[in-house]
């Protein structure tokens, strides 16, 4: 009797450490039966997948180097609560079924703690059920896509850029405020970003106010009868929703073709270093070109974040030429410092998404970032630019506005400035 009562003991022992076990075992983190995918005393390793190569790498082929650089240089500086952060980019060609290959090897060989800045609306669209059900942060995808900013579907998803939609509504208030019972056409990237673009141009010029409408596919480099169809349209304004290898396209056919519009450009595809490469000799074409911006313009060196991220540059990104894709990516960097400051010394990937909700966030941009519970879309505004003298700067206010029908407001809170040394505190 006394033997099996002493093997019943040691048997509810047994099932109380197992069940004990198994609640603390999930993905609590440090302390917990089971460890953080990606996260030890020491690294913390999160993974990227970007155009390096293919039709979106001219200029994008820069960011995620940038924000390993702004990486690098923090962990020069004795990383985040001890940890260093190890950046894992990916080459996806801006193919979508390349980009799942590559996300599902970050998550399901290299173990990653989070995928960071994916950079694309058809391809990231792909990833997002995937990364849901493996409970995977997603932060800070590098499209402006309305995709991100679903907290119910996809509570662990947040976007940075603005979205396509506030963004066109800006610069469709610039056309309609400055260029008054002008023609204006728009040709868009075909997928989410083009259509959520042209959605934005017409919440504010109308249905009516766009006289022509086209789409281009990346696999296609020929937009001749694009452009031919907005010249024949007598359109005197071509917003263009585009990746920058597409803007060079269509300045460049324009001009082949004696065309000669005002070209209003999303940011995605407006960076002036970037399309004076692509045009080479013509870059002469991008005069006057208006694009949208958010973050420190690329060329202002009295701009205490463009001194940060030069100096960052140099030191640790081998001074790579120095354009907006690279202080994006270094922006992207540090705004993901900050969040996993905010997230702890114990850290696990609900306390990583939780601080992103919680918001707050300030940094390089001159728009609000707008994250919380309910908020997962990024910046939500910008400033416009012109290229004057083969330069590119900003004029006017800061624009914000809603994804709705909400009016183009001015932002008019003041940027901040970086920390003394460049790395942001807890």
């Amino acid at each position: 009797m006394r033997t099996t009562a002493r093997r019943g003991l040691v048997i509810a022992t047994t099932l109380t450490l197992l069940l004990s076990s198994t609640a603390c075992g999930s993905d609590d983190g440090p302390g917990s039966g089971e460890p953080v995918p990606g996260v030890t005393d020491t690294e913390i390793v999160v993974g990227t997948h970007m155009p390096l190569t293919g039709p979106a790498s001219a200029g994008y082929s820069k960011i995620a180097p940038a924000t390993k650089a702004y990486f690098d240089y923090v962990n020069a500086n004795g990383g985040v609560h001890g940890r260093k952060i190890t950046y894992k980019i990916m080459d996806d060609g801006y193919n979508p079924a390349t980009t799942q290959q590559v996300v599902r090897q970050l998550v399901l060989q290299d173990k990653v703690f989070a995928v960071l800045n994916g950079l694309g609306t058809p391809t990231h669209t792909g990833v997002l059920d995937f990364l849901h059900t493996n409970r995977v942060p997603d932060l800070f995808v590098a499209s402006g896509s309305r995709n991100w900013d679903q907290p119910d579907r996809y509570p662990n998803t947040f976007g940075f850029n603005p979205d396509y939609t506030v963004e066109g509504k800006i610069l469709a208030n610039h056309v309609k405020t400055t260029l008054p019972d002008r023609k204006v056409c728009f040709l868009g990237q075909d997928d989410d970003f083009g259509q959520d673009a042209l959605a934005g141009v017409e919440k504010v010029l109308g249905a009516d106010g766009v006289v022509a409408r086209e789409t281009y596919v990346t696999s296609n480099t020929n937009v001749a009868p694009q452009i031919g169809a907005f010249k024949a349209a007598g359109c005197e304004v071509v917003i263009l929703a585009t990746v920058p290898g597409f803007t060079a396209l269509s300045v460049g056919t324009a001009a082949r073709l004696g065309f000669r519009p005002q070209w209003v450009v999303s940011n995605v595809g407006a960076d002036h270093p970037t399309l004076a490469r692509q045009l080479g000799d013509a870059a002469g074409l991008l005069e006057g070109m208006v694009g949208l911006n958010y973050l420190p313009m690329q060329g202002d060196t009295d701009n205490p974040w463009i001194q940060l991220f030069t100096k960052v540059n140099t030191e640790h990104n081998g001074g790579a030429e120095f354009d907006g894709n690279t202080v994006y990516g270094m922006a992207v960097g540090y705004l993901f410092v900050q969040v996993l400051l905010a997230a702890g010394k114990d850290l696990t990937r609900e306390s990583l998404v939780e601080a992103v909700r919680k918001g707050g966030y300030q940094g390089p941009g001159v728009a609000p970032l707008r994250f919380s519970a309910t908020d997962h879309s990024g910046y939500g505004g910008g400033r416009l630019s012109r290229v004057s003298g083969g330069a590119q700067s900003y004029f006017g206010p800061t624009y914000e506005t809603d994804e709705s029908d909400g009016p183009v407001n001015e932002y008019t809170a003041p940027p901040v400035s970086p920390p003394v040394n460049g790395v942001p505190t807890a």
